[in-house]
């Protein structure tokens, strides 16, 4: 059981170890050999410019000016400069939305804590509880908590309340919340500027046609239905093993690249290798050549492949997209059903360009559910399995209570120091180098489902995240901590007493999560600005494999905010927070401390760092709402819970009606807002185009959308491939529809009534 002083000293640990991050990040900063490591956006955007360029060849690599040391904190005032609507211009709805979430935990936990500290602290520490029970372990910081309190006592009369002040205050900013990003949304959508996901969409699971390939049959399905709308489409080829091969080819080239400037520089001796394995074994060989030559061999596989691609019908998959030559078309096509067989012509909005996952369109529809099936198994399992780990990290959490079943430990952990390192840091050290490769993990799994999108990649990736931290994290560390620090009671108690026990110790667990925050959320944070791994990297590449300006520009590596890993993340802190704002309320001001300081970190990392892979418009809030209303549930119900088990079970009643009325306020605010996020207004998408056709009348749209939806890499080569392509759209005649179609008896080839050409799968009656 960590104590005052181990806290202390894991705060000291944590809060050294942000400022030694912040200072290392101020001095790296200012040096002009880091400049494009730490504001790679500005780079990006054309907007900056390499301070080597200039100066004296010291000053090309080291900052000479000392006066810019003495303004080495001005980063922290310009992060909060930019406004809003600045910033969404610079960034992107995503990232702002991001950034508003954690002033949304400003904004609930704020007042929590000053009503918490005024109202429920002194009522919780003027009680003598946890004094009078020997058997039962706790400490000073547990005398704060409602587990100080006797059962039956009328001080849980101002829980009671508090939980209603603070369910309602929470509601109401997430409402405010919600209203706000809604109207952001429809406002970004409507200014935005014209994409070509704005005019397609994605069709999945394409029927099969004896009589016509799947381009003609596409583009045959769409004249007939959306004749004065339908513009052009592009089917999806299989080309995973060709990005691979082109993926081995650039790694070739990186290889060759770096050969080719370790020469240059020592020229009297030609660099070699062994053609074995890794190089370790083989006939020694030159290198150059040999890179030259495998590079070269894979170029014509490439080819060759590449070829075999376009020709091959086999590779050609039943989906494509689908553009129409306006924004109503697609709106409309997007948000119906296309045929009378619902499991056929599948609809949905196409992503943008740049957020379209590739490799996962060549995945046969078919397989999706048996895909998810095994997946959530293997989550399952995942989470079950990892609770040895988190069991061991309540063990290093609770000394105390394994000391009274194993005393041959207490002479090795009693020294102070070393006791206080253990119970204050290391647990929650131990549980962030335990979940570090998580995420990665769960990815995997994300893609092995078969999401089409990076962005829906990163909301099923965030979902399981989630799920993992709520069972394993959460509900995990509390069941798991709670037999570690009560171990001897229970041993000596009867079984009908062991729900009392836990319902006291689960307010006591905030010490750990205590020790959780401080080292994920002040250090971890800290060090994400400080951006070590990427400095490392580009210096590397810098050095061995950069020629030129655009080279250069590839070894940066901006990142992103990761919606996957921070989501989850930023929820977890509010789920806590929320629970133990009535039972423990001393775990509030960490909260608050991330929060503010996370806030300022990912701010400046927005503005100068991270590059979105795309842009989803805000499209993971519904998903944040409900996980912050899901943890106000929890909290509830486990008030519910440990009042149940502490003889004030007249108080219970009140306190059902909570959880129901906050998931009455979590359906209202579905129904009221939601639409805005799943749905695209018919109205804004006959102005937008209405004001399109009076501002650029002459726009050849069909020109703009003829290669945003073609696969990278046959955009290496897209002048000889422009001909190639043409078979995965049709041309347009926008008199007649052209079939293949011989298969049934009195369709002509060609008519000028859509109807009487109509699919065999989904006719039209004749």
């Amino acid at each position: 059981m960590a104590t005052l002083s181990d806290i202390g000293l894991s705060a000291a640990i944590n809060i050294l170890s942000a400022l030694t991050f912040l200072l290392a990040f101020a001095f790296l900063k200012l040096q002009p050999i880091n400049d494009r490591v730490y504001y790679p956006k500005w780079y990006l955007k054309k907007a900056r410019h390499s301070p080597t360029h200039r100066g004296a060849s010291v000053g090309k690599f080291v900052n000479l000016d000392y006066k810019t040391y003495l303004k080495f904190l001005n980063w922290m005032p310009e992060a909060l400069k930019m406004p809003e609507a600045e910033l969404i211009d610079h960034a992107g709805l995503d990232s702002a939305v991001y950034l508003r979430i954690y002033l949304v935990g400003l904004k609930i936990f704020v007042p929590l804590t000053i009503l918490a500290f005024t109202v429920l602290v002194p009522v919780n520490a003027t009680n003598a509880t946890l004094q009078k029970d020997k058997n039962f372990v706790s400490s000073d910081i547990d005398k704060l908590s409602i587990s100080n309190i006797e059962s039956g006592s009328p001080r849980f009369c101002a829980h009671l309340v508090m939980a209603y002040v603070f369910a309602i205050w929470t509601c109401y900013v997430l409402y405010m919340e919600y209203e706000t990003v809604a109207t952001m949304r429809l406002r970004f959508l409507a200014s935005e500027h014209r994409r070509p996901d704005q005019f397609t969409v994605l069709v999945r699971n394409v029927p099969p046609d004896p009589d016509e390939s799947i381009s003609e049959h596409v583009g045959h399905f769409f004249r007939v239905n959306y004749p004065n709308h339908y513009l052009t489409h592009q089917v999806v080829y299989n080309a995973n093993k060709l990005a691979k091969l082109v993926e081995e080819e650039e790694s070739l080239q990186n290889w060759l690249v770096y050969n080719q400037n370790k020469y240059e520089r020592h020229p009297e001796k030609r660099p070699t290798r062994k053609k074995g394995f890794l190089g370790l074994w083989g006939e020694r060989v030159d290198s150059i050549d040999h890179y030259t030559t495998r590079r070269n061999s894979l170029v014509k596989k490439a080819a060759a492949e590449r070829e075999r691609v376009l020709k091959d019908p086999k590779s050609i998959m039943p989906v494509a997209f689908v553009s129409f030559n306006s924004r109503w078309g697609a709106a409309v096509c997007a948000q119906t059903q296309q045929c009378k067989n619902p499991t056929l012509w599948l609809t949905e909005w196409a992503s943008e360009p740049r957020d379209v996952y590739w490799h996962n369109l060549a995945i046969p529809f078919v397989e999706l559910t048996i895909r998810r099936l095994v997946i959530a198994a293997a989550v399952f399992l995942l989470v079950f399995f990892f609770m040895i780990p988190i069991a061991f990290v309540q063990s290093l959490a609770n000394i105390e209570g394994i000391e009274k079943v194993v005393p041959f430990l207490k002479p090795i952990i009693e020294v102070k120091i070393i006791k206080s390192f253990i119970q204050g840091f290391l647990p929650g050290l131990a549980l962030k180098l335990f979940l570090i490769f998580l995420p990665t993990i769960l990815m995997i799994m994300s893609k092995i489902e078969g999401h089409v999108s990076l962005s829906a990649l990163e909301r099923s990736s965030a979902r399981k995240y989630y799920y993992f931290i709520l069972v394993n994290v959460f509900l995990g560390s509390i069941i798991t901590g709670t037999a570690f620090q009560q171990l001897n009671k229970f041993i000596h108690q009867s079984a009908t007493t062991i729900p009392k026990t836990i319902g006291r110790t689960i307010p006591l667990k905030a010490t750990f999560f205590i020790t959780y925050i401080m080292v994920d959320g002040w250090a971890g944070i800290a060090g994400e600005i400080l951006r070590l791994k990427p400095l490392i990297i580009f210096h590397i590449k810098n050095m061995l494999l950069v020629k030129t300006e655009k080279d250069r520009e590839k070894a940066m590596d901006p990142g992103s905010v990761g919606f996957a890993e921070a989501l989850p993340t930023l929820q977890l802190y509010f789920l806590l927070g929320l629970v133990y704002a009535v039972v423990t309320p001393i775990l509030l001001p960490f909260i608050i401390v991330y929060f503010g300081f996370a806030y300022l970190i990912f701010r400046h990392q927005v503005i100068n760092v991270y590059n979105q892979e795309y842009e989803s418009a805000a499209a993971f809030w519904p998903f944040v709402h409900t996980r912050i209303v899901v943890g106000l549930v929890i909290s509830q119900i486990l008030l519910l819970g440990l009042l149940s088990t502490t003889a004030a079970g007249q108080l219970t009643p009140p306190l059902i009606a909570l959880p129901i009325l906050t998931i009455w306020f979590h359906k209202f605010c579905k129904s009221r807002f939601e639409p805005a996020f799943s749905k695209h207004p018919i109205e804004e998408a006959t102005n937008k185009d209405t004001l399109e056709r009076v501002n650029e009348p002459n726009l050849d749209l069909k020109e703009y959308l003829r290669n945003a939806y073609m696969h990278p890499v046959f955009k290496m080569d897209e002048d000889s491939s422009d001909e190639e392509f043409e078979r995965g759209s049709l041309k347009d005649d926008d008199s007649l529809v052209l079939t293949k179609r011989q298969s049934r008896l009195n369709t002509p080839k060609t008519s000028r009534n859509p109807s009487a050409a109509a699919p065999a799968d989904c006719a039209v009656d004749l």
